[in-house]
């Protein structure tokens, strides 16, 4: 091929390249906020398995829960999550000799202490912490349950993602309440990547009304089934990390009974 041909086909290639990415940067612009925001969604439902996600009715996970204390870990407890969408959860945690269920079925819960020995109906203090972990759980914006609960959905713009080179996409949920949380996800391939919200709380003390930042990180990503999870969620508090979640294994739409968020009635029928 004659040099002066080449160079007339590679300005050309360069030409049509350029105005393929002019074009695609103002499709992208003209969007609205509110657009963005479900582009972003719409993205990462695929990223993380599209319908077969979609469609997940039950979760089973195994692994260990870890405490950490002024930002130093703590000795992990073993635990398994049963999940039955959207609203009932039963955990149970093993470690030292001990044994607790913690169980939560829409607007009421159960818990039972094997130190102890007690069972008891949740307080109201730790219904409303179900209820704050089913409103910003990443399964909530992803399946739009937040709709049927008058939350707002907007663009939140892009952020760094704390590696070099890499950005986030971001997305918040307001509630009619004030509440909100952001989902950041992968610009480039729009994996979740972290839920950061705040909470509200009163001082014992002072009795004035205070605020925490509180969010989860994301890591290693492992795909089953077609369904694409975090192994591991790290939570932090102010920026401290206070817990992480590691996963061993995790199985979807497995049989979980009913029977298993329902109280007992006694010590004695716990299963």
């Amino acid at each position: 091929m004659k040099p002066l041909l080449l160079t007339k086909l590679l300005i050309a290639f360069l030409l049509f390249a350029s105005a393929s990415f002019s074009l695609a940067q103002s499709e992208k612009s003209s969007l609205t906020d509110d657009e963005k925001a479900q582009q972003i969604i719409q993205r990462a439902i695929k990223a993380v398995g599209g319908d077969r996600y979609l469609q997940i009715k039950t979760v089973i996970g195994r692994g260990f829960f870890t405490d950490y204390k002024d930002g130093v870990s703590q000795i992990p407890s073993k635990f398994v999550d049963y999940v039955s969408y959207p609203d009932k959860e039963r955990t149970e945690f093993n470690g030292g000799g001990a044994r607790i269920v913690q169980t939560n079925f829409r607007d009421g819960g159960w818990i039972y202490d094997g130190a102890a020995l007690t069972l008891k109906d949740q307080n109201a203090q730790q219904l409303d912490e179900f209820k704050i972990t089913m409103r910003v759980g990443l399964e909530n914006l992803l399946h739009g349950w937040w709709r049927e609960q008058g939350a707002k959905l907007t663009y939140a713009g892009r952020r760094e993602a704390g590696v070099i080179g890499r950005r986030n996409e971001t997305v918040r949920l307001t509630y009619g309440d004030g509440f909100w949380i952001e989902y950041e996800f992968a610009a480039d391939d729009g994996m979740p990547a972290r839920i950061l919200y705040e909470r509200k709380h009163k001082n014992r003390e002072t009795e004035e009304i205070e605020s925490t930042t509180e969010e989860d990180r994301m890591h290693k990503l492992i795909t089953i089934d077609g369904i694409v999870a975090p192994f591991i969620i790290d939570h932090y508090r102010n920026k401290v990390q206070t817990s992480r979640i590691a996963y061993d294994t995790v199985e979807y739409n497995k049989p979980v009974a009913d029977a298993l968020f329902t109280k007992p009635a006694s010590i004695k029928a716990i299963k």
